[in-house]
């Protein structure tokens, strides 16, 4: 997994395709489970998204919550966010353009 701690209370995720995404929203859980931190996921790589993964991205969101922390997805291709939209995840998920904007809108919100 391709994970960065950008700052102590701040991780970045660059995601992958299946079936890495599905291990890597795994082990992310498992992670926060352990060291509640805000939690930027990059989907640049990401071309498809199924319903498992969707499941993942919604536990993930509830733990976020339940610890009081932030999630904010940035860099979803066209194809993925025709998922979100016919899914309604687009009205759960704070969205950004890339990374940079993602971590400004944690940066500004604090």
């Amino acid at each position: 997994m391709t994970t960065q701690d950008w700052s102590d209370k701040i991780i970045v995720v660059d995601l992958q395709d299946d079936p890495e995404l599905t291990d890597q929203l795994t082990e992310l859980s498992s992670k926060i489970d352990g060291e509640p931190k805000d939690v930027v996921l990059n989907f640049a790589m990401v071309n498809f998204l199924n319903s498992s993964n969707i499941s993942r991205l919604l536990k993930l969101r509830k733990q976020l919550i339940a610890h009081e922390k932030r999630l904010r997805l940035c860099g979803i291709a066209i194809q993925v966010w025709g998922v979100f939209l016919l899914t309604g995840l687009d009205s759960l998920f704070e969205v950004s353009e890339d990374t940079s904007i993602a971590l400004a809108s944690l940066q500004i919100d604090n």
